[in-house]
């Protein structure tokens, strides 16, 4: 069984930074695309990065340019780096693969707001 624990979340004021991480217990990253995701409340989760074994990466472009997914593989970590945040980008944050492969973490909680 695989667990997922994603932290580094809390309260940033617009324009901040912020980076998330994301460990996995029972599994490694190796032959996965991994994947950050976001949900609001009352709204569908979001796809936000993405991050081949190889480090190949993809980006939504409400985040292009401001967020960098990185991944450890040998260490089962990944990292979501979050620059000028905006109130819009206020929710909580997984991780899984890119196909939900694993089971869901309580994800953390971003706030941004002055």
């Amino acid at each position: 069984q695989v667990q997922l624990v994603e932290s580094g979340g809390g309260l940033v004021q617009p324009g901040g930074s912020l980076t998330l991480s994301c460990g996995a217990s029972g599994t490694v990253f190796r032959g996965y695309v991994m994947a950050w995701y976001r949900q609001v409340p009352g709204k569908q989760r979001e796809l936000l990065a993405t991050i081949t074994d190889g480090g190949r990466t993809w980006y939504a472009d409400s985040v292009k340019g401001r967020f960098t997914i990185s991944s450890d593989n040998a260490e089962n970590m990944m990292y979501l780096q979050m620059n000028s945040l905006k109130p819009e980008d206020t929710a909580v944050y997984y991780c899984n693969t890119d196909r939900y492969q694993l089971s869901w973490g309580q994800g953390t909680r971003v706030t941004v707001s002055s």
